[in-house]
C-alpha cells in the first residue's frame, strides 16, 4: 500500500513527521534509485527505500511508556539552548521514542512517549478530545472562579471547549484545583487562570484520558500496560 514518505520513515523509527520532511528535502532519500520529493508516495513491500544509500530500517517493536516529566525540561530531542530535555530521561527505553504532546519547561507530570506515529497522531489530533487533567496549584482568592474556568475562553484567538474543575484545597492565600482540558493549546491551563486572576505556582499532569500518573517519581518512566493501552484507544 502507498503510503507518504515521511510517514513511512516515522512509522519506522527514523525521525518524526515533521523532521523526515526535512530529511526528504535534503535530497537523503532514494525510491528505486530516484531522489524523492516531499509529497512523494511508497509501498515498502515492493519499492526500494534507502536513506543515505542505506536500506530502510526494519519495523520496530512499538514502544509505548509514560515519564513523571519534572520541572525545568523541555519537550522536544533537542534544545539549540542547551536546555535538559525530557526526552533525555528515556534514553534507556531500549527504543527510539518521541514525545506525544508537549509539557512546557515549567510545567510536570505525565508524558507520553512512542515510537508508533499513528498512535501519538491520535492522541495528539483535536478530533480524538483526549482529556487531560492537572493538580494546579494556584495563588489568588478560588472562590467564585471555578464556574468561569469551567465556560469556553478566548484563548490567543481560539475559543476553548468548556473544562472540568474541582477544587482539591483551598487555604487564604490560595489553594489546588483539578483542572480538565480537552484540546491543550500552548500554556492553556496557565492562561485559563490568568484569564481570571488566579497565579499558577505550580501545574502537574496527573491523567490523560483515563491513564493515571499515579506514584510514579519525578524523572522516572515506566512501559504502559496493555489496559492503558486499550484505555488510550490507540490499537
Amino acid at each position: 500500500m502507498n503510503e507518504r514518505l515521511q510517514k513511512i520513515l516515522s512509522a519506522r523509527g527514523v525521525a518524526s513527521r515533521r523532521k523526515a520532511e526535512e530529511i526528504i528535502l535534503q535530497g537523503r532519500v532514494t525510491v528505486n534509485g530516484i531522489i524523492a520529493a516531499l509529497g512523494d508516495s511508497a509501498d515498502p513491500s515492493v519499492d526500494t527505500i534507502e536513506i543515505d544509500n542505506k536500506p530502510l530500517p526494519e519495523l520496530p517493536d512499538k514502544v509505548y511508556i509514560m515519564l513523571n516529566k519534572p520541572r525545568g525540561y523541555v519537550t522536544t530531542l533537542s534544545d539549540e539552548k542547551g536546555r535538559k530535555t525530557a526526552s533525555s530521561l528515556v534514553e534507556d527505553c531500549g527504543a527510539r521514542v518521541y514525545p506525544v504532546g508537549r509539557l512546557d519547561m515549567d510545567s510536570e507530570g505525565l508524558l507520553l512517549f512512542t515510537n508508533d506515529g499513528e498512535a501519538a497522531n491520535k492522541l495528539m489530533h483535536p478530533g480524538f478530545e483526549k482529556n487531560k487533567t492537572y493538580l494546579v496549584t494556584v495563588k489568588g482568592e478560588i472562590d467564585g472562579k471555578v464556574a468561569k474556568l469551567e465556560q469556553p475562553m478566548n484563548i490567543d484567538g481560539y475559543i476553548t471547549s468548556g473544562a472540568e474543575v474541582k477544587v482539591h484545597s483551598k487555604n487564604p492565600s490560595g489553594g489546588k484545583l483539578y483542572i480538565t482540558i480537552h484540546e491543550g493549546r500552548n500554556r492553556q491551563v496557565r492562561k485559563m487562570c490568568d484569564s481570571v486572576g488566579l497565579i499558577v505556582i505550580r501545574l502537574v499532569r496527573i491523567e490523560v484520558d483515563g491513564v493515571k500518573l499515579g506514584m510514579l517519581p519525578p524523572g522516572k518512566w515506566r512501559y504502559l500496560t496493555g489496559d492503558e493501552i486499550k484505555t488510550l484507544g490507540i490499537l
